[in-house]
């Protein structure tokens, strides 16, 4: 046995900012040397941090509460700014460490690659971990190697290949260096808003950290997760998980939400079938950002390349401020800009508006959503605007126009969920309360709404858009 003590190891935090199921910390402790945390914070291009204001507010916090967890348990976390290959080489050159322990990251595979080779030149060994998703990305290909572009097969794939992983525990305690390397303050990154602090509303329903993800699943999991399959597409009724932020930033890993949900009754057999979906759905997208990393700026489908988008600022502006004249449209806009989030019913609602009534390009949308989004995500947000817009892979068809009152009246049939965000609607009759602009005069007067000055008209008339848009789109076909 050797009397040379181990070396220590870099544990390189990213997307999985958690002790729970974190299989290159487990690597790293087994590794039987101290262990170095670290979370670089690397230039925006990379988009490996936070994708807009509102994810950087919840960083912030989620790096708090990592630091807390690691320090219970004898370590610490190291914050450094810098291109990850200088910062890693500088502190595996004072530290002597040899090794880097990481997850993969796969919407940045390429950028990986070269990082990886970098730190072989300066003797630094790289060792990535699989679990951002379910399942390896390449173990779920068609016949010729190349990603699914169809849900369901892709399902079937997926399904295929049996459970996840078991997830890994979290250690009992993490091997640390006597001295803790010299971290950079978290305040002075900025990541919360100074003033106005548009962000004032989000405490009020999250709560950033490995620990709120845990119990959000096990609320889910004992009661939510009943009636899902249904509940899930009516926005006024607490049906879903909420897990969607604490996934995007990597609080709790895939393989534990959809272990969770094993061995739950027969009754429950169809909605925990329609959650897993819901859960893969992500890997599937994965899979279409890995073949295509330009999914955020360009058309999966080339053919939407010719079509003419048109762009008028004001009626952008009030989209995003959520004053269009439509109840539900307006509704997910204000529960977006207030609470950085939005009922995934409802964003399919607001994109199509967007894409479809307005006609504003797709990717106007998909930047505004990645940066008001405490959930936004490379993969799922360009490839849900995608479908939405039907340039993707799997993509609901053009044609497919939403007409924003029938929307809101199918999936809230009640007006709970706009009365909810749109108060100055709150008043106002459930016969009228998704098209005002059609109740009679004494109806308002009796709400006190007063179309144009309490809220607005419709900025545009749907039967004319849809026509207009089903125009454009016969024109590149």
């Amino acid at each position: 046995m050797s009397d040379i003590d181990p070396a220590p190891a870099i544990l390189w935090f990213r997307k999985d900012l958690r002790l729970d199921d974190n299989p290159a910390l487990h690597a790293a402790v087994e590794a039987g040397g101290p262990v170095i945390p670290v979370y670089i914070r690397e230039p925006e291009h990379l988009n490996i941090g936070p994708l807009g204001a509102a994810q950087a507010w919840w960083l912030h916090h989620s790096l708090t509460a990592l630091k807390a967890s690691l320090k219970s348990l004898g370590s610490d976390l190291m914050l450094v700014s810098g291109r990850a290959e200088d910062v890693l080489t500088e502190i595996a050159r004072e530290a002597g460490a040899t090794t880097v322990f990481v997850n993969r990251a796969y919407e940045r595979n390429a950028f990986d690659r070269d990082i990886a080779v970098a730190l072989k030149e300066n003797g630094v060994a790289v060792r990535a971990f699989h679990t951002q998703l379910l399942h390896e990305p390449k173990a779920i290909r068609t016949g010729s190697g190349t990603a699914f572009k169809v849900f369901t097969p892709f399902w079937n794939g997926l399904q295929k290949l049996g459970e996840p992983p078991d997830p890994i525990d979290a250690p009992a305690e993490i091997p640390s260096l006597r001295h803790h390397p010299r971290s950079e303050s978290l305040d002075s990154w900025k990541l919360r808003p100074g003033k106005p602090n548009w962000a004032a509303d989000f405490p009020t329903i999250w709560t950033p950290g490995e620990a709120a993800a845990q119990q959000k699943l096990a609320r889910f999991v004992d009661g939510g997760l009943h009636g899902y399959k249904r509940g899930r597409d009516l926005p006024a009724v607490d049906a879903t998980s909420l897990l969607s932020p604490h996934l995007a930033l990597g609080e709790i890993s895939p393989a534990r939400i959809w272990h969770a949900t094993k061995g739950l009754s027969k009754t429950a057999s169809e909605d925990v079938a329609h959650f897993r979906r819901e859960v893969a759905w992500r890997d599937f997208c994965y899979g279409l950002l890995i073949e295509f990393p330009a999914l955020a700026e360009k058309n999966w489908d080339a053919s939407f390349d010719a079509f003419q988008w048109e762009y008028e600022a004001d009626e952008f502006r009030a989209w995003t401020r959520g004053l269009t004249g439509y109840p539900i449209v307006d509704a997910g806009m204000r529960q977006l800009w207030r609470y950085g989030f939005m009922h995934n019913r409802v964003r399919m609602i607001t994109a199509s508006f967007l894409i479809k009534d307005l006609m504003i390009d797709w990717r106007k949308g998909e930047e505004w959503f990645r940066d008001t989004l405490v959930d936004a995500d490379p993969a799922n947000n360009s490839a849900n605007w995608q479908w939405v817009a039907g340039s993707g892979a799997d993509a609901s068809p053009f044609f497919r126009i939403f007409n924003p009152v029938l929307q809101g009246v199918k999936f809230d049939p009640d007006g709970d969920y706009v009365r909810a965000h749109v108060p100055e609607l709150a008043k106002l009759d459930r016969k009228y309360i998704h098209e005002p602009f059609e109740a009679p005069p004494h109806i308002l007067e009796e709400a006190g709404v007063e179309l144009g000055k309490t809220y607005p008209r419709p900025i545009v008339d749907h039967g004319f858009a849809r026509d207009r848009a089903l125009a454009a789109y016969r024109n590149i076909r």
